[in-house]
């Protein structure tokens, strides 16, 4: 039998962060993941932009509190910057104009501007559909396989064990401790975060806690031809998230950015959804996209009010919650490690949380109840 201060239970991107802090406050730390290799889902087939106004403003408080690391990462845990500049740009029709104008009030470091600055900036758009544009120019790519990596080094750096092929197959608790049997071992722990991705609801229900209403949602990629002059240009993305497509080397990554619920699984595209991103991206551009490279689709996990859940169940000792991400958990990860780690360690957020407005309430699971 294996013993560990807490017990992490998901190797994607919420797991090795707060892994990462976890065992940097002295914790001893042990990570399980069902598949052979970390990242294998969400994680691995994200978009990798940094976009400061995405989410709900809980989730934009954690983006905020992760550019320090972001912009100035442990030099000892990266190889490369984490990220560059992109851009984002949101397009409304004139039907839209509502949904830009809420967008404006709700985002952060968005700046209206032009049709003839749209058509400059990205020359294909079809600026004669448009109503409106809002640019957000802060906005940068981000390295997700270098950032999960970072993570993973500053843990088995702080003498963290890390299990891949280790699927939870029983959690129970018992004298004041949780029992997690996986196929080759028993972990027992004080401390288990579930950071299982779109499997919370399942981990929670093998323990006997209640479900927090997890819904996982597919998104859909796929990689078309481009040209190296479009490498500059930046994010585009239709203010009510109906497609979005951005540069990626001498390709375009194109979505549309669709949300239909799945059960938990290994996702696949389905032809219907690349076929109506690129009608919907070819009626707004010129760009005339009629060849596809390659796709994937990731499941990105919501509950009811769209912001993280995270912090202690308050109907079961030591069960930790770090879910909910959506589409915020790469840019929220640094932030969001953190305040799970101290919430564990000290019972409150970091003070530079504080500053910035972080409320544990606004992320504890009770909220959900």
């Amino acid at each position: 039998m294996v013993y560990a201060d807490a017990l992490v239970i998901g190797g994607g991107i919420a797991g090795v962060s707060v892994g990462h802090y976890l065992a940097q406050a002295g914790r001893t730390v042990t990570l399980v993941e069902q598949e052979p290799q970390l990242a294998s889902h969400t994680t691995g087939r994200s978009a990798a932009v940094l976009y400061e106004s995405y989410g709900t403003r809980a989730n934009q408080r954690l983006t905020k509190a992760s550019l320090d690391f972001f912009r100035s990462p442990p030099e000892a845990l990266v190889d490369v910057p984490l990220v560059a500049r992109r851009g984002v740009l949101l397009v409304a029709r004139p039907s839209q104009m509502e949904s830009l104008r809420a967008e404006a009030s709700h985002g952060v470091g968005l700046l209206p501007i032009s049709t003839s600055e749209v058509r400059s900036m990205v020359p294909v758009m079809r600026t004669e559909l448009l109503g409106g544009a809002l640019l957000e120019p802060q906005a940068a790519d981000l390295d997700v396989a270098g950032l999960h990596q970072a993570f993973v080094r500053g843990m088995l750096r702080s003498g963290a064990t890390i299990r891949t092929s280790s699927p939870v197959e029983a959690l129970t608790r018992s004298h004041g401790c949780w029992k997690v049997r996986t196929p080759g071992e028993v972990i027992t722990a004080p401390v288990v975060v579930n950071a299982a991705g779109a499997w919370c609801d399942l981990v929670a229900e093998m323990a006997g806690v209640e479900p927090i209403g997890l819904t996982p949602l597919r998104r859909t990629a796929f990689m078309v031809p481009g040209r190296p002059e479009w490498s500059e240009w930046p994010a585009v993305v239709d203010v009510d998230q109906r497609w979005y497509f951005k540069p990626d080397g001498e390709q375009l990554l194109c979505s549309p950015a669709e949300e239909q619920p799945s059960p938990p699984c290994d996702a696949r595209p389905l032809e219907v959804d690349i076929a109506l991103a690129i009608d919907r991206i070819n009626r707004a551009t010129s760009l005339g996209i009629r060849t596809v490279r390659s796709s994937w689709t990731g499941l990105r996990s919501f509950v009811a009010d769209r912001s993280m859940v995270i912090g202690f169940d308050g109907t079961a000792d030591g069960f930790f919650w770090l879910a909910g991400q959506g589409g915020t958990g790469i840019q929220t990860s640094p932030g969001a490690g953190r305040l799970a780690a101290s919430l564990i360690v000290h019972g409150q957020p970091p003070d530079d949380h504080l500053q910035i407005g972080v409320r544990p309430e606004d992320y504890s699971p009770d909220r959900l109840r």
